[in-house]
């Protein structure tokens, strides 16, 4: 597959996109040194946007960033894709509605993947942004696309757009790469907020039927309408 004129200026947005979202990834204190990445789907195409293997965070620029198709095969660009593409592509290929996807190392979550213990909804922002709480996916090695079975086997049975993979880190998803960015960081904050409450005593958790109201109401009230 090759990367067609009607497309590279689509294509130049995205690179510009994901580069600056993975600003936010240290900013938030999610990753550290080389790990984390964060990828953008190409609409009307199977391809995506990524991050390339092992550059650091202050090397980031749009140029930099890589093209693959939804088998993980390098389509455009000078480096070596990361070493996630093959998870990233397995989510493009069998969640059609995710337009971003993102991983990280981030301290909190992960002590809850190390643990293989979801995190429980019991904060409202839990059930805003996750509508229950937050999935463990199963342990899986890197290297081919089994993480990314286990995260869509996981994420298809939960409203979350969180996954905490097992003994590795959290991938979240979007309908974009922003949305995604967003759920990272948002599962960081409630991981160490409940984490930080469990050392008090039991988290008291929401009612089912509290969860799907504050769920209905983020997802489709709160913020501010379109522009028309």
């Amino acid at each position: 597959m090759t990367v067609t004129t009607d497309v590279r200026d689509t294509i130049a947005a995205l690179r510009r996109q994901v580069a600056d979202l993975h600003a936010e990834l240290p900013r938030n204190q999610l990753v550290v040194w080389t790990a984390g990445n964060v990828s953008a789907r190409v609409p009307g195409r199977d391809l995506l946007v990524i991050k390339p293997s092992g550059v650091s965070y202050e090397k980031i620029t749009p140029d930099a960033m890589v093209v693959t198709d939804l088998d993980g095969v390098l389509v455009d660009g000078e480096l070596s894709p990361s070493s996630d593409t093959a998870a990233h592509a397995y989510v493009y290929k069998h969640m059609p509605r995710v337009g971003g996807v993102v991983h990280t190392h981030s301290t909190y979550a992960t002590a809850w993947a190390a643990r293989g213990e979801a995190i429980p909804c019991v904060l409202t922002m839990i059930a805003d942004e996750f509508g229950g709480e937050i999935p463990v996916g199963p342990f899986a090695l890197i290297g081919d696309d089994s993480i990314g079975r286990g995260i869509v086997e996981t994420l298809r049975e939960h409203r979350s757009p969180a996954v905490l993979m097992r003994n590795h880190g959290v991938f979240t998803v979007g309908r974009d790469a922003k949305s995604a960015v967003k759920a990272a960081v948002m599962c960081e904050d409630v991981a160490r907020t409940v984490h930080i409450s469990r050392q008090l005593g039991a988290p008291v958790p929401i009612e089912q039927h509290h969860i799907d109201s504050l769920y209905d109401r983020y997802q489709n009230v709160y913020g501010q309408e379109p522009a028309k």
